[in-house]
């Protein structure tokens, strides 16, 4: 149950931004942050990661829904064996279905975080999917440390 808690606080962080983001800012406006660095940008993204398959909201509730059930399964299986997995795939969760409201309810993905790394743009990105990628790599880093854990158990 702790674990859709904490899916829970990271979808309301992830709309409270994203609400923030639309009632403040006109699209397009940036406001600097840390200069050359870091910007908060409003912008929109009807795709995935840098835009990859813009406009393809049904395909995106199709995958995403089955993240989430899947998601969902393995929180009940393996979040009782490793606190880690547990709180990865609660992130993971609660950043799929952050992005899956925006997708539902306004068709597009608010994002506004906007960093300039190396004098690289890299792309505009949101709580939710930072959320994601955080989780992801908490469930490579669970991972390692359980087979670790298994390997000196066979030894």
């Amino acid at each position: 149950m702790q674990y859709f808690i904490i899916a829970l606080v990271v979808i309301i962080i992830d709309q409270l931004t994203k609400w923030w983001v639309v009632s403040s800012m006109k699209l397009g406006e940036s406001i600097t942050v840390i200069e050359g660095f870091f910007n908060l940008t409003s912008h929109r993204n009807t795709g995935a990661a840098w835009g990859i398959l813009a406009g393809q909201m049904f395909f995106f509730y199709i995958i995403t829904s089955i993240v989430i059930v899947i998601v969902i399964y393995y929180i009940r299986k393996f979040a009782k064996e490793s606190a880690l997995m547990g709180w990865a795939l609660a992130i993971i969760l609660g950043g799929a279905i952050g992005n899956f409201i925006d997708r539902l309810f306004r068709k597009e993905v608010v994002d506004f975080f906007d960093f300039i790394i190396f004098n690289y743009d890299f792309p505009i990105f949101n709580i939710a999917d930072s959320a994601l990628v955080v989780g992801v790599g908490l469930v490579i880093i669970a991972t390692i440390l359980d087979e670790k854990k298994k390997g000196r158990s066979k030894a």
